[in-house]
């Protein structure tokens, strides 16, 4: 009996990691005959699980059914959930807080003792220090990876960087998260081009518009797109600066979101850079830590760059002078 429920979880464990297995293949995945594995079905049906025959492979497919089903996990598996849920407790969507605390708890009471041991030893050596951004309501983050799914059209009430507030109207694209925001890639139908908006800048409006056939991502990959973007385009303060290094050698030490880079030869390259004011480009070009030459900017900038080198000097007089 210890067996057959051994097998029977094993059995379970292989439909769920991938929708079509041939009654073949689970045979001599577990070790045993074709005729095994069917007995061993029709015991997860009685059990409430939706094994569904395919046509065509002589094969079997986990659907989905009416409650959730126990879930085998293998042990890097579960210690990935677990460490998952503990981030999510204390990440930036708002409201699944206590979801996840509840859902560790039970994961943790299951757990056996060598995985609750790896899974406390690094909840114990790990600092978490917050954000502080905003929160997105978790119901409209999956009300916008649905629309993306489906590719239906969405509309929604948006507020700009200024606290300007408009209606948009958008064929979603994908959701990217990135440094401390939730940003929605999506195609303005009035703009008749690509955009990002912040989520939690948007309030959705029911119910959804029409389908739409999908489009290939902007610039070839939605996080690249997302970058240039926040990085140049929509800082009202810009500037272009070559680094006298080669892309592959600085390209680490920008911040995603803050800066792009785009390689130009063996010895150098071009960094793009946005912020709110020109100390901040300041900040941002110097903190690359490369001789670097101005190309482009706004007269602010060069003023900003002058302070700050003023400064620096200062700084090592007074040091000398003690």
């Amino acid at each position: 009996m210890v067996d057959t429920s051994s097998r029977l979880l094993r059995l379970l464990s292989l439909l769920q990691t991938r929708c079509d297995r041939s009654g073949a293949e689970l045979a001599d995945r577990l070790g045993v005959t074709p005729r095994t594995v069917r007995r061993d079905v029709e015991r997860l049906r009685d059990l409430g699980y939706p094994v569904h025959a395919t046509r065509g492979t002589a094969g079997y497919r986990l659907g989905g059914g009416a409650a959730l089903p126990p879930l085998p996990l293998e042990d890097d598996e579960a210690v990935a959930v677990a460490v998952g849920l503990r981030t999510a407790a204390g990440g930036s969507v708002a409201g699944i807080e206590e979801t996840s605390l509840r859902a560790l708890a039970k994961l943790e009471q299951v757990l056996p003792a060598r995985l609750r041991h790896r899974v406390g030893a690094l909840h114990s050596a790990t600092v978490r220090v917050g954000a502080g951004g905003p929160r997105v309501d978790p119901d409209v983050l999956v009300a916008i990876a649905d629309a993306c799914r489906r590719c239906e059209s969405l509309r929604f009430d948006y507020t700009g960087a200024g606290g300007v507030r408009t209606t948009r109207s958008a064929q979603p694209h994908r959701l990217v998260s990135l440094g401390r925001h939730w940003y929605l890639v999506a195609w303005d139908t009035d703009r008749d081009d690509w955009r990002s908006f912040r989520v939690d800048r948007l309030a959705l409006r029911t119910p959804n518009g029409p389908r739409f056939a999908p489009r290939e991502p902007p610039d070839g990959d939605v996080a690249a797109y997302l970058e240039h973007r926040l990085s140049s385009r929509a800082w009202p303060v810009r500037a272009t600066v070559a680094l006298h290094e080669p892309a592959a050698a600085v390209a680490d030490r920008v911040w995603p979101g803050t800066g792009v880079v785009e390689a130009v030869d063996d010895r150098s390259c071009l960094l793009h850079v946005g912020a709110e004011n020109a100390r901040d480009l300041v900040w941002m070009i110097t903190s690359v830590d490369v001789d670097f030459t101005l190309l482009d900017g706004p007269p602010a900038l060069v003023d900003a760059l002058r302070e700050h080198a003023d400064r620096c000097r200062r700084a090592i007089s007074r040091t000398r002078a003690t």
